[in-house]
């Protein structure tokens, strides 16, 4: 049998040319993985948080009988995170819900209009159950995490079909973090799905009863909150300010310099002590109305920055 030999001379200078061009490649691409910010995303099942805050705060999960300020709750959720994150991104907060034909109530809508919040939908059965959101949350979660497109996502939720949803994204390198809502007689979320994920944390009735509030008539001096036409945008935008200046005046420039990395979002107990002091101001809620809401903030973040 004939040895295989080398046609030709080996070059050894064009070899070791070669190598240290594939040192130099793998050095770049560690590098680059080396300097890749992370990146997070909250999955939030609303029909858990709808029913579990209801029955913390409101002694009720018929979302009839109480009003959840969805805004307000997202909000805090992605402070919260930015917090535990510190180093973090946020791509977005999914929020999946259910609706008749998977038409969005006005409610939904202006959820969706909310930056840095998707509004997924699964459908409602004729006994107000929705059907479709845990495959919804598995689809995204599983996607996101295939494609390397976060590192950690927050699940906010409680059913156990969403192990298989966490299974599949660690699976692809991710890391899985479920929170959940206190429950006054036990857990509200399946203790499998307690098991599977990386993290588990519970927020508790303090940091829910600013956000759930029962349906009856709420007043401020002898005017009711939200009586008569909603307010003009610029009345809210001055508010907004008028309350910045009061605070710099009572509180100090240094701590009002201190929200700003988080522009344009404020932590949620800031922002929900900002939403209350302009209702007050006003005479009229803004709950339900998310692009007052961002008025009355960007009033708010125009006069800090201004003085900042």
């Amino acid at each position: 049998m004939n040895d295989v030999r080398p046609t030709g001379p080996l070059d050894l200078s064009t070899l070791a040319a070669g190598i240290e061009r594939t040192n130099e490649l793998l050095t770049r691409v560690l590098a680059e993985v080396a300097t890749t910010p992370s990146t997070h995303a909250a999955f939030v099942d609303a029909g858990y948080v709808y029913a579990a805050a209801g029955r913390l705060v409101a002694g009720t999960e018929d979302r009839k009988a109480f009003e959840l300020d969805a805004e307000g709750m997202i909000e805090a959720f992605i402070d919260r995170a930015r917090m535990i994150f510190p180093d973090s991104r946020l791509l977005r907060v999914y929020w999946y819900d259910g609706a008749r034909r998977r038409i969005h109530t006005q409610e939904q809508q202006r959820i969706a209009e909310l930056p840095d919040v998707k509004v997924r939908l699964g459908n409602l059965n004729a006994n107000n159950q929705q059907k479709g959101v845990d495959s919804l949350i598995r689809s995204d979660l599983e996607s996101l995490a295939r494609h390397r497109a976060i590192t950690d996502a927050v699940l906010i939720g409680g059913d156990e079909d969403l192990v298989s949803a966490v299974e599949a994204a660690q699976g692809y390198g991710a890391r899985v973090h479920l929170w959940g809502i206190e429950a006054s007689g036990g857990r509200n979320q399946a203790e499998p799905l307690l098991w599977e994920v990386d993290s588990a944390r519970t927020f508790d009735l303090e940091f829910c009863k600013p956000y759930v509030s029962r349906r009856v008539g709420a007043e401020y001096g002898e005017t009711a909150v939200g009586e008569g036409p909603a307010p003009q945008r610029e009345d809210v935008r001055f508010v907004g300010a008028q309350i910045a200046a009061q605070w710099l005046a009572e509180r100090g420039r240094g701590w009002l310099a201190e929200l700003l990395p988080g522009h344009p979002y404020l932590p949620g107990a800031v922002d929900q002590e900002l939403l209350t002091t302009a209702e007050a101001l006003l005479r009229h809620s803004l709950r339900g109305h998310a692009d007052l809401r961002r008025v009355l903030r960007d009033g708010f973040w125009e006069h800090v920055q201004a003085q900042c």
